[in-house]
């Protein structure tokens, strides 16, 4: 019988909970010396649209906005990095980066790429922050085609400060 060979789509950033994510995948969907690719998707918020005036006044030359790109990829360098050093054990590891609003991007990028199956952390958000802020990964399960893994990352108990 052929080994299966899966597209395993991971949604990293900045926090924990998406390192979590990736190595709770690492630990229980991707085994070592399988077919599988793993493919690391970071996504840079939308580039903010400034006119010559900010709100107050004050002009953006193009040596901010260029710095401000800059380290904007910095940061997706950085959390690939990062991200990158968790999966030294499997051989095939892509990274991929977005622009945009992460709930759109993430579910574009899904479909685009074929994943087999989409992993991604959550924030843990309680329901007013979750309406203020919206959800993420409940948008991208609602809307990509393929299966969405959520990894909630374990509250810390008094015993396990």
């Amino acid at each position: 019988m052929a080994e299966m060979e899966r597209r395993i789509l991971v949604a990293v950033d900045e926090g924990e909970e998406s390192m979590y994510a990736l190595s709770w995948c690492l630990k229980n969907l991707v085994f070592q010396n399988s077919k599988d690719t793993l493919i690391l998707l970071y996504v840079k918020p939308a580039r903010a649209v400034y006119s010559a005036f900010d709100g107050t006044g004050y002009m953006f030359s193009s040596d901010i906005i260029t710095t401000m790109e800059r380290y904007s990829q910095q940061v997706a360098d950085c959390v690939l990095e990062k991200a990158k050093k968790l999966c030294n054990d499997i051989e095939n590891v892509e990274t991929k980066v977005g622009n945009g609003d992460p709930r759109d991007v993430i579910c574009e990028m899904a479909q685009k790429l074929g994943a087999d199956v989409l992993v991604m952390g959550s924030h843990g958000y309680g329901l007013i922050k979750r309406a203020f802020l919206g959800s993420v990964s409940n948008h991208c399960a609602q809307n990509v085609k393929c299966p969405v893994l959520i990894v909630k990352k374990p509250k810390p108990t008094a015993g396990n400060i």
